[in-house]
């Protein structure tokens, strides 16, 4: 009987802390979501390295809306029409992309689903934390992720697990800037030779 309780007491410990866990790693991101919005935009440089190669450049957020240039392409989004200029080709793709499609190229978009949909806990790594999540339906596009957070709630570093395998995005001079709507919308005069493609 007394080995009984013992256990007992031990799987509750183990239960609660779990729980301060996870609610210590949500307050976290809650803190970091925080200091990444601003209504007016936002820019940050990013490195980016997975199975399918690597990639850097700068990214811009405003609300919903996104632009990213790249060495190879640029990328703007307006909140529902999605245009990627391939260099190379000179060929404008003009989309709209799904809801899982913004979250993995979104390096801010994606640090939001952890409301919903994930298993979370924390640990202390150098001056800051890594958030780890891990989806309880593993169907979902982005399966886990290890967030990396400084102590000011900069984000850091983003490692993600999807289908193709683990991708890792590295972000740096994150600052908030005022950005016009247009700033995310691609405009045909500066890319006169451009081919547009639509694939809505």
């Amino acid at each position: 009987m007394k080995r009984l309780l013992l256990i007992f007491s031990l799987v509750m410990v183990f239960c609660l802390s779990y729980g301060q866990n996870a609610k210590e790693a949500r307050k976290i991101l809650d803190k970091t979501a925080q200091t990444l919005y601003s209504k007016s935009g936002a820019k940050a440089n990013f490195s980016a390295s997975g199975k399918l190669g690597n990639v850097s450049g700068t990214v811009a957020v405003k609300g919903n809306k996104f632009y990213a240039y790249t060495p190879a392409s640029v990328v703007w989004y307006d909140g529902r029409t999605q245009w990627t200029y391939m260099k190379k080709s000179q060929e404008v793709n003009i989309s709209t992309p799904t809801e899982a499609q913004q979250q993995s190229m979104n390096p801010y978009k994606f640090l939001y689903i952890y409301k919903n949909g994930y298993k979370l806990s924390v640990k202390k790594l150098g001056n800051g934390w890594q958030v780890h999540m891990d989806a309880v339906n593993q169907g979902r596009t982005i399966k886990e992720m290890y967030v990396t957070v400084s102590k000011s709630y900069q984000l850091q570093t983003v490692k993600m697990r999807q289908s193709s395998g683990w991708t890792t995005i590295r972000v740096s001079n994150f600052r908030k800037v005022n950005l016009s709507d247009s700033h995310f919308r691609f405009n045909s005069k500066e890319y006169p030779n451009a081919e547009v493609i639509d694939l809505r």
